[in-house]
């Protein structure tokens, strides 16, 4: 994100001698994407951020993916998930839970009741969206309060942790990118500015509001990375000989955020607007849309619900946050809920919903979209959460047996 910010104390001229009051020498990072040729910061450490005095292994959460075959589209419950028991003792790295995934992007959940240790994800960024409840999510850029309808980008390799206060709990979502995340591409200026037709601005992306100081000695960073198992995924142990938030001050165009979705300035017009319009980020062969609160389309004959479309280079996953999703209306689908609908597979809304449309001014709902153009496969959760019938929602008085269709 090409918008400039600096936190704390930093030297007039970048890559020279930096000390702090004490006249101790202050240790200068790069973090950057793409080789030095992309965005980056630089941070202004107490102690050389490359020190590790010990290592160990880390079982990252069930990674399998199994393929969706046969090809079938779904509904997947996710707040069947987890209990308010098992919530107490869950956090949002080392409890999330793999809904479903490809090579480009992976699509996790949790309900998380417990602050989780200090993470940094070195495969991709990181999009998390706050469904429910609240979290402070400390980095080394600094703290950022992530409410409920908060998207929180991570940068890849941010060292960070969830903080969850007494007694609360935080519903996430995570879409986890084995690229960068960033606004789409047509709404930046050549020079990375957010343009006049975009849905939302700088103003409403917020950055760290101060630095994090901490003195720990022998701290443990668990790092996500490339690996060789199955899932091309691996996790480690960093022991590091001091605590990692020990950055004094930095500036750049790197560095954590949140966007809240109420922010969202959603597009209408005179008949239905395709889902490009509802576009909020993008990532390597994927994209994140959010659906909010508008007026709907004032053709005098217009079809508020969407017209049936088939993903021909796209699978398409909704998750429902809010509201009465109008075009699911007899699916079955509600809060909580995830639809996938699967490239090659044509889908719109469900028998009767486009007759209840007809003359509906205002749509009261909340949802997020990931489109892929990759096959997404069912991680564990997806397996668990998957409720068998929603192939069947198209298809009045007929019952699915098998893999076989008959009369009921």
């Amino acid at each position: 994100m090409a918008y400039y910010r600096q936190l704390g104390p930093v030297p007039r001229q970048r890559h020279t001698l930096f000390k702090d009051d004490e006249g101790r020498i202050l240790y200068e990072e790069l973090m950057g994407e793409e080789g030095f040729s992309s965005d980056s910061s630089l941070l202004y450490h107490r102690h050389i951020p490359s020190a590790i005095v010990g290592t160990r292994g880390w079982e990252l959460p069930d990674q399998t993916l199994t393929p969706n075959d046969p090809l079938l589209p779904r509904h997947l419950k996710l707040h069947e998930l987890f209990t308010e028991e098992q919530a107490a003792g869950t956090d949002a790295v080392t409890g999330r839970r793999l809904v479903m995934g490809n090579a480009d992007v992976r699509l996790s959940y949790a309900w998380v009741g417990k602050t989780s240790p200090l993470y940094k994800n070195a495969v991709g960024d990181e999009c998390v969206y706050v469904e429910r409840g609240s979290a402070l999510v400390e980095t080394q850029f600094g703290p950022l309060e992530a409410v409920e309808g908060d998207y929180v980008m991570i940068p890849r390799a941010t060292i960070h942790r969830w903080v969850l206060r007494e007694g609360e709990t935080a519903r996430l979502y995570f879409v986890e990118a084995n690229s960068h995340i960033t606004p789409p591409h047509r709404y930046l200026s050549k020079y990375g500015q957010l343009l006049e037709h975009a849905p939302y601005c700088e103003r409403d992306l917020h950055g760290p509001t101060g630095v994090l100081l901490r003195d720990e000695t022998d701290v443990d960073v668990y790092v996500k990375h490339r690996g060789r198992g199955p899932s091309g995924l691996d996790g480690t142990v960093h022991v590091l000989p001091q605590h990692p938030f020990d950055v004094v001050g930095w500036d750049g165009c790197l560095y954590p955020y949140t966007f809240n979705i109420k922010d969202y300035m959603p597009i209408t017009g005179k008949v239905h607007q395709p889902p490009p319009v509802h576009q909020v980020f993008e990532g390597r062969n994927f994209v994140i849309c959010n659906f909010v609160p508008r007026k709907v389309d004032y053709h005098e004959l217009a079809v508020p619900v969407p017209y049936y479309h088939s993903n021909v280079d796209s699978d398409e996953v909704m998750f429902y946050v809010d509201g009465d999703y109008e075009a699911r209306k007899g699916s079955g689908i509600g809060r909580g809920s995830i639809s996938l609908h699967p490239g090659g597979h044509p889908h719109g809304p469900q028998p009767g919903a486009i007759e209840k449309s007809l003359g509906v001014e205002y749509f009261d709902e909340t949802a997020v979209m990931v489109d892929t153009f990759a096959p997404l496969e069912l991680g564990e959760a997806g397996l668990a959460g998957d409720d068998g019938k929603y192939v069947t929602s198209w298809t009045p008085g007929r019952e699915w047996t098998g893999g076989l269709w008959s009369n009921s």
